[in-house]
Order: structure tokens, then sequence, then C-alpha cells
């Protein structure tokens, strides 16, 4: 069966809103953690992950960082329309070149009260430490409810991103339904974060920690680092009927030069996704790498949703890495930065990824899609252990480790 086919009803549970974790654990490492090995369920805490995971194994990490990206402007009236920036115009080229712009930038957002900002209407936003003010333009109404907003400043010397770190709000998950926490301005970073352009946190890695990562080298297990920037239709659910009739996101993923020749170099090892989003930009190397030896144009969005349905895979995971290596360096690039729309659900076959660190997620989530094409049906067995077991969900809840081929 064709996975647009797919019925959306068949991914779903119930998940009681006391299972929702409001907030993370004081330590990071001591959130749950269940493990599903040798198709076995079994539980410990997140600081003894080292005993589950195989030795020799390479553990990848999203090291993409939040941004503050939601904006609360005034009307002269006094009420308040809430501009959430969701990605740059596509003029930039990459988030990168985006949040880098000064004085007036334009960007994608979602709009708080878009009912009652006018075309003509210019809104503000008065910054006191440092001194500055916002004047935000409606340009354009875009698809799915978004709009093209002209954003400008009164300090032509701060980049766009000095101006969310100052006058943002931190982007918590909707479902968490309430009101940001002075401590979410560390909790919802990962330790590693350092690449912005994320308007949601790459949970799975929130668990981890320095002790941990420290004791991963004792059984030769190696850290890398490759960069997705979260974008806010992780937390959409599906809402068709079957997966034919939804559009999956679309989100930037950042990948050094060096880092694709060291994942050539130790195939043969067990590659472990921490989290959906690092999953999905390893897989889509193979895709992308696919592209380039068939000699398919390589655009924006360099992988889309049915590609990996609708291109045979004829070539090797190495013949793919080294497309892409030998494409980075005939343009003298040292990172690949591209777009991935991959939907990974039942059907897919996975090129690279043999292990998963993940948290539990939404019912009729692609996330949760992700996690049944991951280990098949076995995902309901998890998914009620955790429910009947009080693990806590969602981003700042417990999570699990899948290593389904063991």
């Amino acid at each position: 069966m064709h996975p647009g086919n797919l019925k959306i009803e068949d991914f779903t549970y119930k998940l009681p809103e006391h299972k929702i974790a409001l907030f993370p654990k004081e330590e990071r490492d001591l959130s749950r953690l269940l493990v599903y090995k040798n198709r076995q369920i079994t539980e410990d805490i997140y600081y003894n992950i080292n005993n589950y995971l195989p030795e020799n194994s390479m553990l990848f990490f999203n090291k993409t960082k939040v941004i503050n990206a939601r904006l609360l402007f005034k009307k002269q009236s006094g009420s308040i329309i809430e501009i959430f920036c969701l990605n740059p115009d596509k003029k930039y080229g990459d988030i990168n070149n985006a949040l880098s712009v000064k004085k007036q930038v334009e960007w994608e957002c979602l709009v708080g009260g878009a009912g009652k900002w006018k075309n003509d209407l210019v809104l503000e936003l008065k910054n006191e430490f440092p001194d500055f003010t916002l004047f935000a333009t409606l340009k354009e109404k875009l698809a799915k409810g978004t709009y093209l907003i002209n954003i400008e400043c009164t300090d032509p010397h701060l980049t766009f991103a000095e101006i969310l770190n100052f006058a943002g709000k931190i982007p918590l998950p909707p479902y968490l339904n309430r009101k940001e926490d002075k401590s979410d301005i560390e909790n919802y970073q990962t330790i590693f974060a350092q690449n912005e352009g994320s308007v949601a946190a790459p949970t799975a890695g929130l668990h981890f920690t320095e002790r941990i990562l420290n004791k991963l080298p004792l059984q030769n297990i190696c850290t890398h680092f490759v960069t997705l920037h979260v974008g806010a239709g992780t937390f959409m659910p599906v809402k068709s009927d079957t997966m034919q009739g939804h559009t999956m996101h679309t989100e930037w993923i950042e990948v050094n030069l060096t880092t694709i020749e060291k994942l050539l170099q130790e195939l043969n090892q067990k590659i472990i996704a921490v989290g959906t989003t690092s999953l999905r930009t390893i897989e889509s190397l193979y895709w992308i790498g696919m592209k380039l030896h068939q000699g398919l144009p390589l655009d924006i969005i360099a992988v889309s949703q049915w590609d990996a349905y609708k291109i045979e895979d004829t070539i090797s995971v190495k013949s793919a890495l080294d497309a892409i290596i030998n494409y980075l360096y005939t343009n003298k690039l040292d990172k690949l930065i591209t777009q991935t729309q991959l939907l990974i659900c039942p059907g897919y076959q996975f090129k690279i990824v043999k292990g998963l660190v993940t948290n539990f997620h939404q019912p009729k989530s692609t996330l949760l899609l992700l996690v049944a094409a991951f280990i098949g049906t076995d995902w309901k067995n998890i998914y009620n252990y955790a429910l009947e077991n009080d693990f806590r969900f969602l981003s700042y809840g417990d999570g699990c480790l899948l290593l389904p081929d063991n």
C-alpha cells in the first residue's frame, strides 16, 4: 500500500492531559527511559543510557538553537497582536542569512489576532533594554493561514537574531497551555544548542547532560552533530483522513562536509539518531545523494514529501554519500545547506539510521508515524506501557531508546 493511503485514525491513542509534562525534571538526565530492544521493553533513566547503546556506535545530535520567535506588538487601542516568526522570505537563501540581516527583514509568520490587523496599519513594539522600536507591516497573505510580514528596527546595528533575542518570547509548544517561565530560557534548549533557527526544541536532546556525554567514549561511542531547524509544523496534527491529503512541513538542514565524510567512513557501525529531527536529516542525505547521482536538479527543497516512495533507490548508501561529498568539493562548499520535506511513515525503508532516541509524541502526528515506520506495530505496545506506567509525555516528558534490530 502506498503511504499516501495510510489512515491517520490507525495512528492515534488516548492521551490524558495529566500525562503531559508541563515542566522538565529538575535534573535532565534523571528523566525515565523506556528501552525497546530485542522486541522487549525495559526501563531505566537517561543517565544510564550508555549501558544500552551498542559499543562502537555513532550518536547523532541536532545542535539547532531555539530562537525567541514570538513578538508581541501593540495596536494604538492597546490590544496585542502576536507575530510568530516561522521562516524567512525565500530571497534570503537560507535562515542563517536572514538572521544576520539588519534594519529591515521579511518573514513568513503566523499572526494571532490577524482579523484585527488592517492592511495599512503599522504595529509597534518598544523594547527598553536596549532601547529600540520595531515596526511591523502586513505585506501579503500566504498559504495555510500565514502572512509575509515586513519588520523594521530603529537601531540599524542590530541583526534580526539579536532583535529576537532582546524582544522575542520563547515559543513553547501550544499543548503546554501555559505562559513561559524564566526557567524555560534554559530548559527549552539542549546543552549543545548552537545554530539559531528553530521555533521548537529538538526535545530528545533535552535529556542529555555533560555527565552522560562524558561516559560515552568509555564504550567507544562517538558523538556527531547535524542541524535541522525545527518548524512549527512539527506540532500540527494530521487533519486529513489519509496521508495523501497532508502536506508535510519543510525544514532547513545543515550538515558539515567533515560529518558526511565521517559517516561514510563508519557506515558499518550502528548509527543512532537522537531525535526525529536528527533522523530525518540523516535519512535525507541518502535521497539528496541519490538525486545528485542521477543528475536530478537539487532545488532549495532538496527532498520532497514523496521522493522516498517514487524515486527508485538504485544505489548504495556509500554511493549516495560519495555523490554529496563530490558535489561539495566541486562547488567548494564546506557544508550542505538545504531543505527537506521528507515524510517518514510506515512503508519507508530506512537507509542509514539503526537506532532512535525520542520522546513520546502526540496522537495523529507525523512524529508518531515516523516511530511506527521505525519499529512497526510495536509502537502501540510501547505507548500502552508508557501510559500504564506513568511515563511523562511530549516535549518536557520522558523518552525511549528504540533498537529494533537488536
